[in-house]
């Protein structure tokens, strides 16, 4: 049976950064809008102005609406939600700019909690700004853990080379070691699994576990978390049945491409994780967020000020986000009709396991 394209949220993040020069380079192209229908969160004065500083797009087909029911297929909808003052002052973190971002990441999850949505893309953020204007929570992931009421989430990197954890997350380098418990590796270890299995098709996924110091402690000698709570937590997981390994050394790890004889990777803490990720695959690396009951991407950069206005992002990265998205959400919708007996079980492997996606190749 045919599937029914998916309604993508994707929400501007802060105006005055590259989140709508990257949005509209992404859907610019008419061949994508054949897998989805997207409604852009923002506002159309803002849209059309980000449009005039890209000359190279001359024509691109928008709907302005005010409800996400009323979006339409090959179209880029876009959803008012911010007041007819709003102005752009690219390259400023201003108050303004935070208050945008924060409108239009509201109205997009009351959308998806309404089920006028099928996932959601969010723009890039100036935490800083946002933090002054009242926003209360260090990032997407930490808002959205609270908006939907889960125990717990984790931010997982993804791309065509590799798939990437954190135990922690936005938290100071300082607060990293006594943060790190056995209780909570073994719940990044569950939610990475049942992700892996349920997002992205992998059967029996082999996950790969992090030391937190380097050469994995030297046997107590550089530290003991290894050896007091890392290794005890592979452990448990294991004798839960998650297929995990480890500890091993980052260094060496991603240096000798260990991470490729494995479907995940979980590190430690954000930069030890994201930094090779970064290194390995910036161009299209997406940040997904595991654990929650709906489906949220975002790029895997920032803001980007210094470039914003000038027709220079480089937007790989959030065309990436959005079929992530679909893919995400198109293998949990299998996964719940296989478990429901709706169709036969789908065993992927080797290469194919790893990179199974729809998203077409568009240059």
């Amino acid at each position: 049976m045919q599937k029914r394209k998916p309604i993508i949220g994707i929400t501007q993040g802060d105006s005055n950064g590259i989140g709508y020069e990257v949005i509209i380079k992404a859907l610019s192209d008419p061949r994508v809008l054949e897998f989805f229908t997207p409604v852009v969160y923002g506002s159309s004065k803002l849209f059309g102005f980000y449009k005039k500083l890209i000359p190279e797009i001359e024509q691109i087909d928008t709907n302005v609406i005010s409800n996400a029911s009323d979006a339409k297929p090959k179209r880029i909808n876009i959803l008012n939600c911010l007041p007819d003052s709003v102005y752009a002052e690219p390259g400023q973190a201003t108050p303004d700019s935070a208050k945008a971002a924060i409108a239009a990441l509201a109205r997009a999850v009351q959308d998806i909690k309404s089920c006028s949505l099928d996932a959601l893309v969010t723009g890039p953020i100036n935490k800083k700004a946002m933090s002054g204007q009242g926003f209360g929570f260090p990032g997407h992931t930490e808002y959205l853990q609270q908006q939907f009421g889960v125990g717990d989430v984790t931010m997982v990197m993804t791309s065509h080379r590799l798939k990437l954890g954190v135990v922690t997350g936005h938290i100071p380098l300082k607060d990293v070691a006594s943060s790190i418990t056995k209780d909570k590796i073994i719940s990044k270890l569950r939610l990475l699994n049942r992700s892996l299995i349920e997002d992205f098709c992998i059967d029996n996924p082999k996950i790969a576990v992090l030391s937190l110091n380097p050469h994995s402690g030297d046997g107590g000698l550089l530290g003991t978390e290894e050896q007091d709570i890392i290794i005890p937590a592979i452990a448990e997981a294991t004798a839960e049945g998650i297929l995990a390994f480890g500890p091993y050394s980052p260094d060496g790890f991603f240096g000798l491409g260990h991470y490729e004889k494995f479907d995940a990777t979980l590190a430690m803490y954000h930069d030890q994780g994201l930094s090779p990720f970064k290194a390995l695959s910036f161009e299209d690396g997406v940040n997904f967020t595991a654990g929650l009951p709906i489906v949220r991407t975002s790029p895997d950069h920032g803001t980007a000020f210094e470039l914003a206005g000038r027709d220079e992002a480089d937007p790989q990265s959030m065309r990436s986000a959005i079929f992530a998205a679909i893919d995400i959400y198109n293998a949990r919708m299998d996964y719940r009709e296989l478990q429901e007996g709706k169709m036969p079980e789908r065993k992927l492997e080797g290469s194919e396991r790893r990179e199974k996606t729809g998203r077409p190749q568009i240059a």
